[in-house]
């Protein structure tokens, strides 16, 4: 760069351009202006270099000697990079892996009706049995089912948001800051009339512009709930309901015929080498949690994704090969 000042007026135009497309940019922001008054603060000019910013990334203002940590600031710098070489075409862009790979965001799984129901069921167990605790959770995770909000738009909701005479959802200010209206079910108007209200006369949250879904403990009783509260009772209904990780997963098959010995044979060389911390540390960096099991137990969990996906697999018309 040509001086530092430019590089900061760098960053804000590329913050405004992106923001102008709709993208917020807020971790963005802030590690972009803390990366340029690190260029500032050591006095270079010139064209950036993958140098410069791998000396930023190790520089965090919590002294983090976690590489993934590293390989996260050094990400937030990648698209302002490729952005900058516009302008400054010696402008080096950093590799996605300089720091080794960040482990990778899960694939979603798609909930059943008979595990919705499941967990709406669990919902009211929460307590207190005379609280409206599991009647708030049991209706936000049942709305959502039923209308495909995000759990931000959800938590968002105020109440007057949310009319139950012309079953309509105003969604206000979500992605690419546009707003829409979300029709409803009658079943789901009666759910929620039935929940605000109990809500109502708990005297809890009855103005216009107060939250729809309250917290009832604490220093946020009567407040909007929180996200992170919300995936707190997730998990813990998770647990209850004893559900397994429903992420993607890896699994070693033999053909049909081999012989039990063998089976058992190579299991147990599997699991030896799966519980060395080399390949715990090589699994590890790629977003992999090993879990070893059974030869038995591995074709009972084969068996329970094959019966809870059977009505995917019929619609994708998916076979074996």
């Amino acid at each position: 760069m040509s001086a530092p000042q430019s590089l900061r007026a760098r960053v804000e135009r590329y913050l405004t351009e992106r923001r102008r497309l709709g993208f917020g940019l807020r971790s963005a922001a802030y590690a972009l202006r803390g990366f340029a008054r690190h260029v500032q603060s050591i006095g270079h000019h010139g064209p950036l270099t993958v140098g410069i910013m791998a000396e930023w990334a190790r520089r965090d203002s919590h002294g983090s000697s976690d590489p993934h940590t590293w390989a996260r600031r050094i990400k937030q710098l990648r698209p302002f990079t490729r952005w900058l070489q516009q302008f400054e075409p010696l402008t080096e862009v950093p590799e996605e892996a300089l720091f080794g790979r960040l482990p990778q965001r899960q694939a979603p799984h798609i909930y059943n009706d008979g595990e919705i129901v499941d967990l709406l069921a669990a919902a009211p167990a929460l307590g207190p049995s005379s609280g409206l605790r599991g009647m708030i959770f049991e209706t936000l995770f049942g709305m959502i089912a039923c209308t495909g909000l995000r759990i931000s738009e959800a938590l968002a909701l105020r109440n007057e948001d949310v009319d139950l005479v012309r079953g309509m959802l105003t969604i206000r200010q979500t992605k690419f800051a546009k707003s829409r209206q979300v029709p409803l079910h009658h079943s789901t108007i009666h759910s929620l009339r039935r929940y605000r209200s109990a809500r109502d006369l708990s005297g809890e949250s009855t103005e216009g512009n107060a939250p729809f879904f309250i917290g009832t403990r604490g220093r946020r009783r009567g407040l909007a709930l929180g996200e992170r509260q919300v995936h707190r009772v997730f998990a813990g209904l998770r647990k209850r309901l004893d559900w397994r990780n429903r992420s993607s997963w890896y699994g070693v098959l033999a053909p049909a015929g081999v012989a039990k010995d063998i089976i058992v044979l190579l299991n147990g060389a599997i699991v030896k080498v799966l519980g060395t911390p080399e390949m715990k540390e090589a699994l590890n960096r790629e977003g992999t949690e090993p879990q070893p099991t059974t030869p038995e137990q591995f074709a009972a969990f084969i068996g329970r994704e094959l019966a809870q996906n059977a009505e995917l697999i019929k619609l994708a018309g998916a076979k074996a090969e």
